[in-house]
């Protein structure tokens, strides 16, 4: 149960409130307005305007502020969700279907975490959502993630999408639009009764840089259109109305987050991309329409009046979903989560981008993996080859990260290789060094599946995406019920901070007003075992 939900005024809005308790009873009370007086020589709050009799002077108010209002009305008619939240997928299913259906249902968007899961696992899953949300046009997204090098997983994944009407993906990692995310993209558009064009086949891209957010701002690249034409699998039709179309719905603007991430500050990139919109949107006025989202650091009321603040239409969450019960990763990765602190975060090694020294951003209590996967990768750039590694580094490898013979390493990778990568096997075979990055590859592959399975002989091998958002989280809640992972649902954790956000939108209204408000009544209060919420 939310604050404000416990507040009813209904016997005594019309009297100055002036206990610190009950001035938090009128502030949380977000479906009516505050007004802020002065009488007897006391400054207090009512939630009706003082009477002209009252004794009372009127010295400042502030509207009713439903959590529904918070953000963009555009986001939200767009996707048809009640709240400018979404809950950004999160790979290998982490971002479960029990996670998407719970706040699809709850009004929320959610993304499902299809990067990295086999195909026949996507299109399960795509199946049981359309099944449960489809017929009713609830909202919610699958996760598209750019593969330049094994491109067949990406078309794989929108077929997947086509088929069971998707009604939205959301598109990460790309870094030049492809066939296949056009494809989806243009199949879906149909003009309008006035003769707009409207899309049924939703983009949410997320994004980092401004050259890749101006790509998503414009229309598809006309050559892979007519490409697409001269197949057959766009109509002439909608290739004319692509070209008056944004490639994306919304971009969400990624800070420094969990996984991959280019770790910039909010209050530097979202501002350029919501400024880079506008002026596109000269050139091309169907720009203008794309909202810009928040992501990263997104995980106390605090963060999300910010973002707002700062002109964003929405707000996306990652890993403070991670440790929710309905999250598709193990209870002992979650109770990992639950535990971090601020800085309990580090760069390590990434499995897809080994070879050119890309990183992802881990937990680093609880797991030895970020000191692995970094000594993995300094012996990848001083040797050539596995045999060429010193025997004593050899032996350390094997025993303290690999857990078997480098061998044993390699032939389980070579299988995996000849099943669903052969040209890389054969690439393997050939070049040794190449060989020694698809160990050790392996190595970083699986530390993400432990953590997920929650393999207990393999715990200090756990790959755990993270990021300080996670600390911020357990920060705000500790001393609450939702300090505890087993309380974490994640319409919950959605609630509680578009609530608490909406108070604090409602507090620094006050503030920016001139209004000092006490601590002890400026704050969201949570829910705890010991309170009466």
């Amino acid at each position: 149960m939310t604050a404000s939900e416990t507040v009813r005024q209904n016997d005594g809005s019309s009297k100055a409130r002036y206990a610190p308790d009950d001035v938090y009873r009128v502030l949380a009370d977000l479906d009516h307005p505050c007004y802020v007086v002065r009488g007897g020589g006391r400054v207090g709050v009512m939630s009706r305007p003082p009477g002209p009799d009252s004794g009372n002077t009127l010295l400042t108010a502030v509207p009713a502020q439903p959590t529904e209002r918070l953000g963009s009305s555009h986001f939200r008619r767009r996707h048809g969700v009640r709240y400018a939240y979404m809950a950004g997928a999160m790979a290998g299913g982490i971002s479960s279907e029990e996670l998407v259906l719970s706040l699809a249902k709850a009004g929320y968007l959610a993304s499902f975490g299809a990067a990295g899961l086999p195909e026949q696992r996507v299109d399960q899953a795509l199946a049981r959502l359309a099944r449960s949300l489809g017929a009713s046009g609830t909202a919610y997204a699958c996760n598209l993630i750019h593969n330049p090098v094994a491109p067949e997983q990406e078309r794989a994944c929108v077929d997947a999408c086509l088929r069971h009407r998707v009604p939205c993906v959301e598109a990460s990692a790309f870094v030049r639009l492809t066939t296949d995310l056009v494809r989806y993209r243009v199949t879906g558009l149909q003009s309008g009764s006035a003769g707009e064009v409207r899309a049924t086949h939703r983009v949410v891209a997320k994004i980092s840089r401004q050259e890749i957010a101006e790509m998503f701002m414009r229309p598809a690249p006309e050559e892979l259109v007519a490409d697409l034409v001269a197949r057959g699998q766009v109509t002439r039709a909608q290739a004319e109305l692509a070209r008056r179309f944004p490639m994306a719905d919304d971009i969400t603007v990624e800070a420094d987050s969990g996984g991959h991430t280019d770790r910039r500050p909010l209050v530097v990139t979202l501002p350029a991309i919501l400024r880079l919109r506008n002026r596109i949107a000269k050139e091309h006025p169907p720009a203008g329409q794309v909202g810009i989202g928040a992501a990263g650091g997104i995980a106390t009321p605090e963060a999300i009046t910010a973002a707002f603040a700062l002109g964003a239409c929405y707000v996306v969450t990652g890993s403070v979903n991670q440790s929710a019960k309905e999250a598709g990763t193990s209870s002992g990765a979650k109770q990992l989560l639950a535990q971090a602190g601020l800085t309990d975060c580090t760069m390590a090694p990434a499995a897809d981008l080994f070879e050119q020294g890309g990183t992802v951003q881990v937990l680093s209590r609880g797991t030895l993996f970020a000191g692995a996967a970094a000594r993995l990768y300094r012996l990848y750039r001083e040797h050539t080859s596995l045999e060429e590694l010193p025997a004593g580094e050899r032996r350390d490898v094997e025993k303290r990260i690999l857990k078997r013979t480098l061998a044993a390493a390699w032939q389980e990778t070579a299988d995996y290789l000849l099943a669903h990568h052969p040209e890389w096997h054969r690439r393997a075979e050939q070049d040794p060094k190449f060989r020694m990055a698809m160990v050790f590859r392996w190595y970083l592959a699986m530390a993400s599946r432990w953590a997920i399975s929650g393999a207990e002989e393999r715990r200090g091998d756990w790959q755990i995406w993270c990021g300080p958002a996670m600390g911020a989280f357990n920060g705000w809640t500790a001393g609450t019920d939702l300090a505890r992972p087993e309380n974490r649902e994640v319409v919950s954790i959605a609630d509680h901070l578009m609530s608490a956000a909406a108070f604090h939108t409602r507090v620094t209204q006050l503030r920016l007003s001139g209004l000092r408000l006490p601590a002890s009544c400026a704050e969201y209060r949570l829910p705890s075992s010991s309170s009466q919420h």
